[in-house]
């Protein structure tokens, strides 16, 4: 009996215990791809999108968001992007960025050097600040005079402050290609005048055309640019500025275009520049 227990036992088959591993579907160490995945996706949206918003906007558009997250837009009074009286810019934009200082020392810069470095630039922006309150409140005068002031824009340069005033669509400065000025331009000139006497800087008025498109044997652009600075010196004397802060008067015809398109009436301008006390 025990030997055939026994032999029994030890013929019975194993018993095979197998464990079945089951993997639940999205476990933690299968998503790491779908995370690179969607960040490449992403990215490339991003890509897209600035590729997309470059070819469809202006340079203005640009600039306007620039100088939304641009931490100088108090130091550099640039533009903001609105709607307002000025057309999206401020009065005074500053399109090319002035000087850092690098023509005097920072600390105590002396007397021949100040123009060109700190002392220099903290004028222009001591000017900056009194010719904005004041255009701007002559703007607050009247809807007319908002209207005007949308023609008017700056910007600090190498020579000083300038004052700008470029044609509109369907509204220019002056009555077609003649040197005659539309009452804009007169209103705008009376305006400069109060403005200016609250500076002593001396003053350089610059006549600058569009570029005509067809070729022509007597082109006016020469003539016509120093025709309107001088018409436009003529009506800032008229009212009230004394002849001897005007430095120079020069046309500089098509040759230094604000635009991609040189045809452009945006390039149809006229600038009276606050020249620094070093020129």
């Amino acid at each position: 009996m025990n030997g055939c227990g026994m032999a029994g036992q030890s013929n019975a088959a194993p018993v095979i215990i197998k464990r079945k591993k089951i993997i639940q579907a999205g476990g933690h160490h299968g998503g790491a791809w779908k995370v690179a995945y969607a960040d490449f996706v992403t990215a490339m949206m991003a890509f897209f999108l600035l590729m997309w918003l470059l070819g469809a906007t202006t340079e203005k558009q640009r600039k306007g968001v620039a100088d939304y997250f641009s931490p100088t837009i108090p130091i550099n009074r640039i533009s903001g992007g609105g709607d307002g009286a000025f057309g999206g810019e401020s009065v005074f934009t500053d399109e090319t960025l002035s000087q850092n200082g690098t023509g005097a020392a920072m600390q105590r810069p002396t007397d021949s050097d100040q123009s060109a470095g700190l002392q220099g630039e903290t004028e222009l922006a001591g000017l900056q600040e009194k010719m904005e309150r004041a255009l701007t409140a002559l703007g607050g005068e009247s809807m007319t005079m908002q209207q005007a002031l949308r023609h008017v824009v700056t910007k600090v340069t190498d020579e000083g402050l300038v004052i700008e005033l470029f044609d509109l669509d369907r509204a220019p400065l002056f009555h077609g290609d003649t040197a005659q000025p539309e009452p804009v331009t007169e209103a705008i000139a009376a305006r400069l005048a109060e403005v200016l006497a609250i500076t002593t800087n001396e003053i350089a008025v610059n006549g600058h055309m569009r570029h005509y498109p067809i070729t022509l044997i007597d082109n006016p652009v020469w003539a016509l640019s120093q025709s309107r600075a001088a018409t436009m010196k003529a009506l800032i004397e008229s009212n009230g500025m004394p002849s001897e802060r005007f430095q120079r008067i020069a046309g500089f015809a098509d040759r230094k275009p604000v635009t991609a398109d040189a045809t452009a009436g945006r390039n149809n301008r006229i600038e009276i520049i606050l020249l620094r006390r070093d020129r």
